[in-house]
């Protein structure tokens, strides 16, 4: 694969304005700039692929600067600089069409960067094919998918911020899917199962939209799920769902609509333990670690969490508790040595 040498070098702070330029693969003068980027964003034309950026951060004043990209991902979380100080991070990211949910629309070619924070400096960036990287592979609904517009995000859309080099998140995850209709449509699982590569990781999250699906199905969807990854060499994962904030007069979660029980009386989160356990596939119970956040902020606490104070949204999360809860999935990853320890940021 042609290596596409993106080196940009000088040191700039964001907060000037830059003329905006069309990318390319250097102007071939040899001298440094940050020809790829305006004051707050940065275009690569690169084809579909997995690829390592690596950033340089800080300015002549102190700095603080995050990086997201594509549809709405963070990339890099709020990092800071002191005055005249450099900073250097490194992250790997997925391109895919369509960028985002997997049956939205197709996005913008190339990768995209987006320069933020409390107070931006970039320095100089260089984008690279990545190479020996691993893919964590997420199939999931609205509660993980990269979420197209504010003030929506899913846990998944928040993780990859704390992800080292390496390791990228590519996120199949998509709004309204069931374990049967993820299964059903050729757009979903029958593109992701393809692509799934020995040593990736297949993170599995589907029961919000499972309300009319009876046990005995649902068990076999997850069971042709977790054998799908394995048949192409992948780890499987399963994850229960994240809960639902919905509470009982004592500031406990409710054991149904909460806790994901459908109408059906099909206790989700126990028969996903109940697979994993049977297939002796790693969970990560996020929703007994969700249940505990949630509670432990309480009625008023976790509104915050989820899209209540702007929609009165129960099911949905917010930025904050997207990124709580992609915490949660990170520290689990590192738990259950599913991701070396050195592989993630903790901040």
């Amino acid at each position: 694969m042609r290596r596409f040498n993106i080196a940009v070098l000088a040191a700039v702070t964001l907060s000037t304005a830059l003329s905006a330029v069309p990318a390319h693969a250097g102007d071939g003068s040899g001298r440094p700039g940050l020809a790829h980027c305006t004051d707050s964003a940065c275009h690569f034309d690169v084809p579909p692929g997995t690829y390592d950026v690596r950033v340089l951060l800080g300015g002549k004043a102190a700095s603080a600067t995050s990086i997201s990209g594509e549809t709405r991902r963070s990339l890099l979380p709020e990092t800071a600089a002191p005055a005249g100080e450099r900073v250097t991070r490194s992250f790997t990211v997925n391109v895919r069409t369509p960028e985002g949910e997997p049956t939205g629309p197709d996005g913008t070619p190339g990768l995209d960067l987006r320069i933020g924070g409390t107070a931006p400096a970039l320095a100089g960036v260089e984008v690279s094919p990545a190479r020996h990287d691993r893919q964590i592979f997420l199939v999931g609904d609205s509660t993980v998918c990269d979420q197209p517009g504010d003030p929506y995000s899913g846990w998944g859309q928040q993780l990859p911020q704390y992800l080292r080099r390496g390791v990228s998140v590519a996120n199949y995850a998509d709004s309204g899917e069931s374990t049967v209709t993820y299964l059903g449509n050729p757009r979903l699982w029958a593109t992701v199962r393809p692509l799934i590569r020995p040593g990736d990781l297949v993170l599995v999250q589907l029961a919000h939209n499972d309300k009319t699906t009876d046990e005995a199905t649902y068990r076999a969807n997850l069971e042709t799920l977790v054998a799908g990854v394995r048949e192409r060499g992948g780890q499987p994962v399963l994850v229960t769902p994240i809960v639902r904030r919905w509470f009982n007069t004592d500031g406990t979660l409710n054991n149904g609509t909460a806790l994901l029980v459908n109408g059906l009386g099909v206790d989700h989160p126990a028969v996903t333990r109940s697979v994993a356990a049977a297939q002796d596939v790693p969970l990560i119970d996020l929703t007994a670690k969700t249940k505990a956040l949630v509670e432990s902020l309480g009625v008023e606490g976790s509104k915050s969490l989820y899209l209540y104070n702007e929609k009165r949204d129960n099911t949905h999360t917010s930025v904050r508790g997207a990124t709580a809860y992609a915490q949660l999935v990170r520290d689990e990853l590192v738990t259950r040595h599913l991701v070396p320890k050195g592989k993630v940021r903790v901040g």
